[in-house]
């Protein structure tokens, strides 16, 4: 297959702490996403945005002014040139994001408005994570996505989740039986390995021009 060896990020958009965004990512990632991928040799790196604590804008030249062959150095500050190197590296993305009130965290829009030419023309999903499963926020960063030029597939994962959950995570390592009930309900496993393998596909087509 033509996405074989390609490499998708799977980018955990929330830094609070505590935050139970890195359990949803690794239950999900174990469970549903790496059969996935490695039925289609394509590999799946974490990022976490912790670990990438990007101030509000402060580059003299919006993103898009910067060369689109080569954006990474030409930023000001060695932040912004890691984290464009870092997201250049990946073939697409799948953003794991919480809903603060109403919308989408703070440090994930910065990371996003970060950079330009570095996302655009990639595939990426969405799985989003509240106490209804997100669907406020997935909206709205579907639009950012977009905006950015990436190439947002139609399914997404919206996982219904709260402080319980967290607290099962912690202590028993796993979701409650009512927490994989509702995800049931919510459809969870299927919309997970299908925008999974809507990136593939796109990744394929790509290869295929």
């Amino acid at each position: 297959m033509a996405a074989a060896g390609k490499t998708i990020a799977l980018i955990i958009g929330s830094t609070r702490t505590p935050r139970i965004g890195p359990y949803i990512h690794n239950y999900i990632k174990k469970e549903y996403l790496d059969p996935i991928a490695a039925a289609s040799s394509v590999n799946l790196e974490t990022v976490d945005l912790a670990d990438h604590r990007l101030p509000i804008f402060d580059e003299s030249v919006h993103p898009a002014g910067r060369p689109k062959d080569d954006p990474t150095s030409a930023y000001d500050h060695e932040h912004t040139r890691a984290w464009s190197a870092l997201v250049r590296r990946y073939d697409g993305y799948v953003f794991f994001t919480p809903e603060y009130n109403g919308s989408i965290p703070a440090g994930l829009k910065t990371a996003v408005d970060a950079l330009f030419h570095e996302w655009s023309g990639k595939p990426a999903g969405i799985v989003s994570y509240a106490g209804r499963g997100g669907a406020s926020v997935a909206g709205h960063l579907r639009t950012v996505l977009n905006v950015v030029g990436l190439k947002v597939v139609p399914t997404a994962a919206g996982v219904p989740a709260n402080a319980k959950t967290l607290a099962s995570f912690k202590d028993e390592g796993k979701p409650r039986d009512e927490d994989l009930q509702r995800w049931a309900d919510a459809k969870v496993t299927e919309n997970s390995k299908a925008l999974l393998g809507e990136i593939i596909a796109q990744l394929n087509e790509a290869a295929a021009l």
